[in-house]
This record gives structure tokens, C-alpha cells and sequence, in this order.
């Protein structure tokens, strides 16, 4: 996967920058708001489609649909050339987050395999140590300190009873009829295993005062009186090994993670919060932008970069509201997060770590698939075109005409919103040109508001007058 390059000569990055601000001006002179390809969005088109439809008229409804466009139109500048993107190079380039995720599992197993998996001979030993705890309680409650000293010397008598009375054997029944506990009463008391510290100290101390297969005395916490009997080995031995398996393995990870990010001197920006926010806004406007947010011995992570790592996140992650929610505080936690993944796939580089052959090969399939279903959804196909023209130009000309009258249907609610992964979007806006205007944006939405006002107000005034009698204003006395 190519990633972004930093060294930049400044003279050229002054350049560039005069010559995007040069191409603002000269758009916002034509009235453009979005360009994809060979095709514009004008100012005129976008503020009828916003006036005539239902949508809010705000500046991230507008940004949105002026970006929903872009996209739809990529597809057709790519449709239109007879290119549904099917290439390995291009699928993996969209796929990356999926592939990249392959690679540091692999990593990570190979990684595990260096420091050992967990000896199950030796988890016997383990739970009869402590490192795991099984057990069962019957709990009576009692009254809160100082309402109830009376009643409660009376509930701790009727526990000490039935400690004394209690075995092994019938330990579940009695817990079913006398436990008030009622997360557990109805499977005999019992809590399975646990790691230590999951209990009120207490409760715990009364689990380790007995080996396993023994019934403690009343044992008092805050909740009330429990009579305890701590799990035998053979009564537990399936849930310690997939518990204590869950445990080596979160071992594992934090130790691997840590080693990632062992002497990486990460250091996140001042700025950081400001721009990743800005970045959840309005993801596409960063994909590009080299603006550094974190630095490391190892790896800087950009703006462009993060754009990435946010866009890849899938929509019902709803990570973009999250980060724009989130207090700034929590904002440089979350860059802490993606710089350790970039210097776990850094390390991947070095070592040489590939995905899973056939996994890949799914990944690509799926991406391949993702292009051809918009495509098609949308109507602009190369099939679907095929039998317009045979000259590109008028093919792009074509299928760009469809999808302004496709998005035009959508805003009016008259067809279903076609989606266009992150994942072909990726590939399509480093594939062909495009672009949005703020300026552009701003005057659209202006001229929107100015309609749908006008409209709204033509509508009240040709409206029928209500034949029913409204009563007047009643007077102050």
C-alpha cells in the first residue's frame, strides 16, 4: 500500500497551495460547487435540489449531498471509460484496512507462538493457587447499618444455621430455596469462575480461606451474609480453561501493544483535538491534507492518514458523531489508538508480515463486487451504457445526467439511496479528479434558503381559507 510522503520541498508546497487558491477563486467565479471529473455541480442545480426536497437546509446536509454527488459521479467517469476498477492493485489499495487488520493478526500469532500458549497441564495447579476463582454462595441481605441492628443479629443467626448444617451435596438445593440473591438463586448459588478482584474483598477472602470443594462460615459484606463454597476442580475445569485461556490471551495483546509502542516517544499535538474533530466532519476535505497530528521515532501520523483510519471505520461504528461529541480531553486518547496501530504495521513492514493468501482474495472479491452493485444500482454500468454512444466523452456526459437526476430523485425521496463504500470511494478520488467548494457550498445553501422561504411563502398565501369560524380574540378585562 503506497503511503503518504512528507518531504515536501517548501517552495513546492507554497505552489501548490497558490495554485489551489488560484482554482477557488477562478471556481467560485463560475458558480461550481463540486467538480468530479468532467463534470460540474453549479450553484443553481444543487440549491433547486436542496429547495425542492425535505431535507434540513444546513451546511453538513449540503456538504453531504454536494459529496454524495462526487462520488455517484466517479462512479460514472469510471463506468464511462469502461473501468469497474478490476485489479488486484486496486482492490487491495481499497481494502487496505481489512488487509492490514490481516496482517497484524498474523503478526500476532506469530508473536504468541515466540512467548508460548498456556500449558493446559499445569491449570489445575493454577486454579488451586488463585489465579481463577469458582464458586457458589447462599446470600441472605440484611437491613442497612443502623435501621435494622435487631432484625439483621436475627438473619446472621439464621445464616450461621444454615453453615452448620449445609453440605456439598445439598448446597444447590438449599441456595435455590434460601438464596436471596437473584442473579445466581436459580443456578444453585453458583457464579462460575471469576478472575480475583472481580468480588467485594470480603467475599473473596472468604473463597480463599477454604480449598476447593469446602464451606466457610458466614462471611459478611455490605450485601449481607453468605454462606460460601468454593468450586472443585472437575466442577469447573471447561469454564477455567475458556476463561483463563480469554485471560493469557489479553495478556498477550497488551504485552504486544506495549512493545509497539516501547521507546516510540509518541507525542500528539496541541492541535490534535481540533483536527481530528475537523476530520470527522468532513472526512473527503483531509484525505490529502499533510498536516502532522502525532510524531513518533518511527512514524508520523497526518491528517490524511487519520481520514483513513476514520473513514474505514464501518457506519454502524458511528465513530464520526462520537469524535465530534467527544471532549477534547478524550480526543488524544483515540490518536494514542491509531498511532499504535501505525507502529504495529510499521513493524509488519519491517518483518515482512503478509495476509492470509485466501483472505485476500476474499477481500478482493468483496471489493470487486462493492463496484460493480453501484454501479449497476445507479444505472451507469458499463453495460448500461454501452448503447448510448460509443464515443467516452458523450458516454461521461450521459451517465453524469443520470446521476444528478438520480440524486435529484433521492433528496425528493423517489428512489433508494444507493451506497458507495469507503472502500471504492477510496480508489475512485485517488483514481479521477474531484473536488468540493466551500464558497460554492455556502452560496448554494444561501440560494436554497431564499427558494424554499419564497415557496413556503407562495404556498400560505394561495392557501384556501378554512371555512370554520375562528373565534376572536377575547378582550382584557
Amino acid at each position: 500500500m503506497t503511503r503518504l510522503r512528507l518531504a515536501l520541498v517548501a517552495v513546492i508546497l507554497t505552489a501548490v497551495t497558490a495554485c489551489g487558491a488560484l482554482k477557488d477563486a477562478m471556481t467560485a467565479h463560475v458558480d461550481v460547487v463540486a467538480r468530479a471529473g468532467s463534470q460540474e455541480l453549479t450553484v443553481e442545480q444543487l440549491s433547486t435540489m436542496l429547495a425542492n426536497s425535505q431535507v434540513p437546509l444546513r451546511p453538513d446536509v449540503a456538504r453531504n449531498v454536494a459529496q454524495l454527488w462526487v462520488n455517484y459521479q466517479l462512479l460514472g467517469q469510471a463506468a464511462a471509460a469502461n473501468d469497474t476498477l478490476h485489479t488486484n492493485e486496486l482492490a487491495e489499495q481499497g481494502m487496505w484496512s481489512a488487509i492490514d487488520q490481516m496482517r497484524l493478526a498474523a503478526m500476532f500469532e506469530q508473536y504468541v507462538a515466540t512467548v508460548g500458549r498456556p500449558d493446559s497441564t499445569k491449570f489445575q495447579a493454577a486454579y488451586e493457587a488463585g489465579e481463577l476463582l469458582g464458586a457458589a454462595h447462599i446470600l441472605l441481605t440484611k437491613q442497612p447499618d443502623g435501621l435494622g441492628t435487631a432484625v439483621n443479629d436475627s438473619i446472621k443467626r439464621e445464616a450461621e444455621r444454615i453453615a452448620q448444617t449445609v453440605t456439598s451435596a445439598t448446597f444447590a438445593r438449599v441456595a435455590r430455596a434460601r438464596s436471596q440473591d437473584p442473579g445466581s438463586k436459580d443456578r444453585g448459588g453458583d457464579y462460575g469462575v471469576f478472575p480475583p478482584g472481580t468480588m467485594v474483598p470480603e467475599f473473596e477472602a472468604g473463597i480463599r480461606s477454604v480449598p476447593p470443594g469446602g464451606i466457610t462460615g458466614v462471611v459478611e459484606t455490605q450485601f449481607g451474609y453468605h454462606i460460601i463454597r468454593r468450586s472443585t476442580w472437575d466442577e469447573i475445569k471447561d469454564q477455567f480453561s475458556q476463561t483463563y485461556g480469554q485471560i493469557v490471551q489479553q495478556r498477550a495483546e497488551s504485552t504486544f501493544f506495549a512493545e509497539a509502542e516501547k521507546d516510540a516517544n509518541i507525542q500528539v499535538k496541541s492541535s490534535a483535538a481540533r483536527v481530528v474533530k475537523a476530520i470527522a466532519e468532513d472526512v473527503d476535505s483531509y484525505r490529502t491534507d499533510r498536516t502532522v497530528i502525532a510524531t513518533s521515532r518511527r512514524v508520523d501520523l497526518t491528517a490524511g492518514r487519520m481520514a483513513m483510519w476514520i473513514a474505514a471505520f464501518p457506519p454502524q461504528a458511528q465513530i464520526r458523531p462520537q469524535i465530534m461529541e467527544a471532549a477534547d480531553s478524550v480526543i488524544p486518547s483515540f490518536v494514542m489508538n491509531i498511532m499504535r496501530n501505525e507502529l504495529l504495521l510499521k513493524r509488519a513492514d519491517e518483518q515482512g508480515v503478509t495476509a492470509d493468501t485466501a483472505r485476500v482474495r476474499e477481500a478482493r472479491e468483496a471489493f470487486f463486487g462493492a463496484v460493480t452493485g453501484s454501479m449497476t444500482a445507479l444505472g451507469i454500468a458499463p453495460a448500461q451504457l454501452a448503447d448510448t454512444t460509443d464515443d467516452r466523452k458523450a458516454r461521461e456526459a450521459f451517465a453524469g445526467n443520470r446521476v444528478t437526476a438520480f440524486v435529484q430523485s433521492l433528496l425528493r425521496s423517489q428512489v433508494e439511496y444507493v451506497d458507495v463504500p469507503e472502500q471504492v470511494v477510496l480508489v475512485l478520488r485517488d483514481r479521477y479528479e474531484a473536488r468540493v467548494v466551500p464558497a460554492g457550498l455556502d452560496r448554494a445553501l444561501a440560494e436554497a434558503t431564499k427558494l424554499r422561504t419564497a415557496a413556503d411563502s407562495t404556498a400560505a398565501a394561495n392557501e384556501t381559507p378554512s371555512a370554520v369560524p375562528m373565534p376572536s380574540p377575547t378582550p382584557n378585562p
